[in-house]
């Protein structure tokens, strides 16, 4: 994420078997008179949204999620060149290195110029993943020089050691539950132009429907010109998406 599995030999940083953001969600809501709520996820957010959902579908009025899907077990990309960038960052240090040679403004616009593509972010031996972009490369159209100074000065205070680990350094990690079946209604919203459809098996798994073998209750929605960043690139759009959404399963 046939459907992606979880890859053997992968192992979890040790002394940990499970990640702080999925041992989170299976707490219940810190809100107790707020008896149930929809719960909304972009890109690795599908996680917690789903594992809260899984774990506590009677607080649960549906799912949302925005660029991936609902995925039963962790990530494999033993397919993918060793060039790609999840393979990359999964290396502790080789990331930090990487983003290191640059202020975070760079960072930050590096990865909305390689994400809003429709083609996996892959360098070569001798390159890093920083080096697919460089300051002649425009941003996309509809993310303004101001959205990337707001983003480049959240990360010049938290650092990217955190983002890097949650999710790339917990991709194996799948959902804890015997029964991972998601009992409530759900939305998933996809750009057609989206790189993860390019994910060994994604896109066979949700066109095929594969993926509502543990998500019953699926509507799946593909934007045409849709890009990973689909909410941003038309948030009018997926707002009422979102909206149509919430009023059917209110």
């Amino acid at each position: 994420m046939a459907s992606p599995t979880s890859p053997q030999s992968q192992r979890a940083p040790p002394g940990r078997t499970s990640s702080p953001i999925s041992s989170a969600s299976s707490t219940p809501s810190p809100f107790p008179r707020v008896e149930k709520a929809f719960i909304v996820g972009k890109d690795f957010g599908f996680k917690p949204a789903y594992e809260f959902a899984v774990d506590h579908p009677d607080r649960v009025s549906g799912v949302i999620t925005l660029g991936v899907p609902f995925m039963p077990t962790g990530f494999s990309f033993a397919t993918i060149p060793k060039g790609f960038y999840i393979t990359r960052w999964r290396e502790p240090g080789r990331a930090e290195a990487d983003f290191g040679r640059f202020d975070a403004k760079r960072v930050v616009r590096t990865i909305y110029i390689l994400f809003s593509r429709s083609e996996l972010p892959i360098a070569e031996e001798n390159q890093e993943i920083m080096d697919l972009a460089d300051l002649s490369t425009p941003l996309p159209s509809w993310f303004a020089e101001e959205d990337l100074a707001a983003y480049a000065a959240l990360y010049e205070k938290s650092g990217f050691r955190f983002p890097l680990h949650m999710p790339y350094r917990t991709l194996h990690l799948g959902i804890n539950n015997a029964d991972p079946k998601v009992r409530v209604p759900a939305l998933l919203v996809f750009g057609e132009k989206d790189y993860v459809l390019k994910f060994p098996g994604m896109e066979d798994y949700i066109r095929s429907g594969t993926v509502k073998r543990y998500v019953p209750d699926l509507e799946i929605i593909f934007m045409p010109e849709g890009s990973h960043f689909v909410q941003e690139q038309f948030p009018d759009q997926v707002n009422e998406l979102i909206i149509k959404f919430l009023k059917t399963h209110i």
